[in-house]
């Protein structure tokens, strides 16, 4: 097709068109930005192909400094995007940019076919929608090429409104101009600091470099890189210094910090992508209120897709870096994946290359996986709740704090100590460790020499029920096995003599009423008076948890336990006997044991009342 020197010929979008490209504009992407990584994966594109076509025919050979360029025109409300790509023609500019779905990528692919492997360029576009993105942003788009080993150049003009223009023009190299006329809500978009974010975020490691170049108000032009231009992880590993690994590190992770492990490699077969991946040594600030997500970056062919593909289990949150694959099918507006068996597979491989790298790490035992443990061990034992795949495996190199000294320890250590005749794994949770540490609830366990585990953590409340048992041997709450102190003697034999308490238990029981489930002696306690437990639902860490969440509770009544052998106990019998009235002693006892074990009493003011009138009659008898 020709036209006459500088008139523009008239054209009609194809059929429905005009339609569809309004639903290109306003539904398909959810968000304007979008726009700079399209026409960028498009300049890319246009530039990879002129390499490839240039190995075979020197006349298209790309010039030694090929780049993507971004000129802001803010006086002209213009935003400008060249490459030295490959072109268009005359008809290839009707027939790419006239016809939406009809992408000059997917026709190149066909050429590719019999290239060998290593002189393939990497392709992002598939579609052919991406360049209409930029109606999102310009109420008129001027696409000027010209196409490598012609001479001439077309002007390809549009509002997106259903017709176009095709004007002979000028360009001096060959390649692509694409001038955006930006609309006035769209002017944000003309700001170098926010068009440098936003090829950081989407185009960071497209391998043509890209510049942005910017009019300063005194009329000087400062032209600088805006992308990193080199995919780390595609480069072998022999390639790249710890230092490389720690900078790209600390760039993704917005971090500071040394990784603690760094996972790097290629996967080959059935699914292949590559991925570099890192352990973190620190915690970030705020890290426990960020979302429950993986943030993993993911790739396809360089160009980032999504942070939200979710390629790690939750429990794994805190692992960072990127993962690049060619296979994977991403829906039109290469904002939201497809769900395909590819990317399970992916998922799949990722978490078992990290989970492993966790397990060679903890083997070593040393201060550095204790320090990893003691930063993310909270959210590792989320995957013993929700990840029944993995939950054997998590809780084979999990780290706890127990009774048996200060130094963390693994189940497997645990169960080396335990006593002759005992088949069962003891913990108590709680709200923080020192408060475990002198718990009464601990007191029997320690006169037996009984180790028990000292779970602080939020999420200790849940996964003991869901593992259930480690090794063949069973999870059990001290506060449930009231029963099992009685299978195993003292270290030292007790020799103070037991009240009666037959007639005290049932005394304390009339007198508390409806306060308390049930009173009975305990052989669980050694140095305290009393003790409150629960049986028949949550425990009590676990109702405070969900005091503290807002949820529900279900109408639960304390079991008060008394020791017989404790001073005050023995008094309380002695009153009963000679019957004196021990109602309000009863109260204080069994406020002291909410308080000791960290309830909230439900009447304080009741509390403090009923102690000053004891104390004042103490101090005056």
């Amino acid at each position: 097709m020709s036209a006459t020197q500088g008139q523009p010929e008239q054209h009609e979008f194809s059929a429905e068109v005009g339609r569809l490209l309004d639903l290109v504009v306003h539904a398909l992407y959810s968000d304007r930005e979008i726009f700079l990584r399209e026409l960028v994966a498009n300049a890319a594109d246009a530039t990879d192909k002129r390499r490839f076509e240039g190995l075979t025919n020197s006349a298209l050979a790309l010039p030694e400094n090929a780049s993507i360029r971004i000129a802001l025109e803010k006086d002209k409300k213009e935003l400008v995007i060249s490459d030295d790509g490959v072109g268009m023609t005359h008809d290839e500019l009707a027939q790419n940019l006239g016809t939406i779905a009809r992408s000059g990528t997917r026709a190149f692919g066909e050429k590719l076919n019999a290239a060998k492997a290593e002189d393939r360029p990497s392709l992002i576009g598939q579609f052919g929608v991406g360049f209409y993105a930029a109606f999102m942003v310009a109420d008129r788009v001027d696409v000027t090429s010209r196409k490598a080993g012609a001479d001439e150049a077309w002007t390809w003009s549009s509002d997106g409104k259903g017709a176009f223009t095709l004007t002979p023009s000028i360009r001096s190299t060959p390649g692509t101009d694409i001038v955006l006329h930006m609309k006035s809500d769209a002017e944000d978009f003309l700001d170098s600091w926010r068009l440098r974010s936003i090829i950081r975020k989407w185009a960071d490691h497209i391998s043509w470099p890209i510049t942005l170049r910017e009019v300063n108000e005194d009329g000087t032009v400062e032209e600088k890189a805006a992308n990193e231009g080199t995919a780390l992880w595609r480069k072998p590993k022999a390639d790249i210094t710890p230092e490389q690994y720690t900078e790209f590190y600390r760039h993704i992770a917005r971090a500071f910090d040394e990784p603690y492990a760094t996972m790097h490699w290629h996967a080959e077969g059935t699914t292949e992508f590559t991925a570099l991946l890192f352990l973190p040594s620190a915690r970030p600030f705020d890290f426990m209120e960020q979302s429950r997500e993986s943030k993993i970056h993911l790739h396809v062919r360089r160009m980032f897709i999504t942070d939200e593909a979710d390629l790690l289990p939750n429990w794994m949150r805190f692992v960072q870096g990127v993962v690049d694959t060619e296979d994977l099918p991403l829906n039109v507006s290469r904002e939201m994946l497809q769900a395909t068996p590819v990317l399970a597979r992916i998922r799949k491989a990722v978490t078992k290359r990290v989970l492993t790298e966790i397990k060679t790490r903890a083997k070593d035992a040393d201060a550095g996986f204790n320090a990893f443990w003691e930063n993310f061990g909270a959210v590792l034992k989320e995957g013993l709740w929700e990840d029944s795949e993995h939950r054997q495996e998590i809780a084979g190199f999990a780290r706890f704090h127990t009774t048996h000294g200060d130094d963390l320890t693994t189940l497997d250590d645990y169960i080396s100590r335990m006593k002759d005749g005992q088949d069962v794994i003891y913990f108590l949770t709680g709200d923080n460790l020192e408060a475990l540490k002198a718990s009464a609830q601990l007191e029997g366990f320690h006169a037996r020499g009984l180790e028990v585990l000292l779970l602080s953590d939020p999420v200790d409340a849940f996964w003991p029920e869901r593992l259930h048992s480690y090794n063949d041997k069973t999870l059990r709450s001290v506060v449930y096995s009231h029963g099992d102190l009685e299978k195993f003697s003292t270290d030292n034999e007790e020799t103070v003599e037991a009240a009666n308490v037959d007639t005290l238990v049932p005394a304390l029981k009339e007198a508390l009423g409806d306060a308390v489930k049930d009173v009975r002696s305990t052989v669980r306690l050694t140095n305290s008076a009393v003790v409150i437990t629960s049986e028949g639902g949550p425990d009590l860490a676990m109702q405070r948890l969900m005091r503290r969440s807002g949820q529900a509770l279900p109408e639960t009544l304390p079991i008060l336990e008394i020791n017989p052998r404790h001073p005050l106990i023995k008094a309380l019998a002695q009153r009963v006997e000679k019957k004196e009235s021990i109602k309000d002693l009863a109260r204080v006892l069994l406020d002291l044991a909410r308080v000791q074990e960290g309830e909230p009493l439900p009447d304080p003011t009741g509390f403090a009342r009923l102690l000053a009138g004891l104390l004042a009659g103490a101090a005056t008898a």
